[in-house]
This record gives structure tokens, C-alpha cells and sequence, in this order.
């Protein structure tokens, strides 16, 4: 696919997992794409693996989402490197369980909040108001099922993927007509998070799951690009389930 080319894309998140996923996703549809995660040497590690596997430009860049500050010097410095930002995937998240609510940090607590809220809020803000006076971009946010299918562990996480969900509804409203903004709500994946699940754990998450197992990472990345392109003009303001089915038996 080259449905892309000429466009820069921003992942946050993207060394590894669905992040690095989407990012070589991005990369293969043509765009040059904006590796970012919270350490440079990762950064760097995923982007030349992204540019040797599609011979698209991928770059570093080092940006911790939770501060809030460091943020407009990032979009910044992708400006002043690549001269645009057509497509910002707020992908990065930390998804802590807590066996109990009530042993749960307030230190905690905020850093689950700065990370999977605050941060894309900026992000957005930031980056969109920026493509909106370059005349157009997309956004796309990546959420979790989980956001409205909680269940008591994931509190924290569930929420501030909730509120990201509100977000993306407001933001679409904010920016529009020229800045899209979607959120896809991914359920379980096979990526290398799920490598820590054992079998019991695995089988309660596909019990009465419709599909009958976890996700392939490229089942979420063709919706990311396809949200990313001119394909999905008329999609803003849009929660999108890729889940298996989850939320068709709850």
C-alpha cells in the first residue's frame, strides 16, 4: 500500500507491542513515521528496524506522555525536522491491575491518569490545533474495551481510557471540519504483553468471545490506517470495537 505516502505520522508507545505494530503499519502505507517512546535508545532500536523491513524514514524521537511540558517541544521538534504532522496515534498506556481497589497508590493512581488521559489531551490540543491550521490531519486513539466493559482490577486503567473516549468525541467537534479524530477500542491481543499470560488466565479472557481468541495485532493496524487515510473522510467522533466480539455476549 502506499495510500500514505507524503504524510508524517506521530506513534507514541511505538517500540513495541501494538504500538510498533501500527507504527510499521503506517510506515508500509507510505508515511514517515515518528517512533516515539519514553527511551531514545528504544526509539531508535524500532525505528531502523521499521525502515530496514518497508525502506520507509522512520524517526526517533524521546517523548514521555505524562509530562506535560515536554510535549509542545516535541511536536516542535517533529516540525522542525519533518516540516508537518498529518497523523498522531496516541498509543501509549500503562494498564496496572490492582487485585484491590483499596490498596490502590494515589501516586499510582496519577501516573495511570497522566499517562492514558493527560497526556493525549495535550498531545491532541497541541498537535490538532496545528493540523487545523495547516488545513486537515487525523488523529486516532487508541482506547480499550475494556474502557466500557471494566472489571474491577483495571479501574484506574478503565477509566482514564473511558475519559480518552470522551475525548476523542470532543476533540473531533474542536478541530472539525479539518482534523478527524476516531478512537479504536482494542480487546485482548496477542502481542508480547500476552506473553506473560498463562492458560487459565488466557482461556478466561476468550470464554463466550464470539472469535474464539486473542487478536493478531495487524487485525487492529488496518483500521488505524485506514482511519488515518483520506479513505475514512466522513469517519470523525467515532469509538470503534475490535474485540472479537466482546461486547456483542456482555
Amino acid at each position: 500500500m502506499s495510500t500514505l505516502t507524503g504524510k508524517v505520522a506521530l506513534v507514541t508507545g511505538a517500540t513495541r507491542g501494538l504500538g510498533f505494530a501500527i507504527a510499521s503499519a503506517l510506515a508500509a502505507a507510505g508515511a514517515t513515521v515518528v517512533v516515539s517512546s519514553r527511551k531514545l535508545e528504544s526509539c531508535q532500536a524500532a525505528a531502523q528496524a521499521i525502515t530496514a523491513a518497508t525502506g520507509v524514514t522512520a524517526v526517533p524521537l524521546a517523548l514521555h506522555v505524562g509530562r506535560w511540558d515536554s510535549i509542545e517541544p516535541a511536536i516542535d521538534e517533529v516540525y522542525a525536522r519533518l516540516g508537518r504532522l498529518d497523523i498522531l496515534v496516541n498509543n501509549a498506556g500503562i494498564a496496572p491491575l490492582s487485585p484491590s481497589l483499596e490498596d490502590v497508590s494515589e501516586s499510582l493512581f496519577d501516573k495511570t491518569i497522566e499517562v492514558n488521559l493527560k497526556g493525549p489531551f495535550r498531545l491532541m490540543a497541541v498537535a490538532g490545533a496545528r493540523m487545523a491550521a495547516a488545513g486537515g490531519g487525523s488523529i486516532v486513539n487508541i482506547s480499550s474495551i475494556g474502557s466500557v466493559r471494566p472489571s474491577p482490577p483495571e479501574a484506574m486503567y478503565a477509566a482514564a481510557k473511558n475519559g480518552l473516549n470522551a475525548l476523542t468525541m470532543a476533540f473531533a467537534q474542536e478541530y472539525a471540519p479539518h482534523v478527524r479524530v476516531n478512537c479504536v477500542m482494542p480487546g485482548a491481543f496477542a502481542t508480547d504483553m500476552a506473553g506473560e499470560w498463562d492458560e487459565e488466565f488466557v482461556g478466561k479472557i476468550v470464554d463466550r468471545l464470539p472469535a474464539g481468541r486473542l487478536g493478531r495485532p495487524d487485525e487492529v493496524t488496518g483500521m488505524v490506517v485506514h482511519l488515518a487515510g483520506d479513505g475514512a473522510g466522513y469517519t470523525t467522533g467515532a469509538l470503534i470495537p475490535i474485540d472479537g466480539g466482546r461486547t456483542a455476549v456482555y
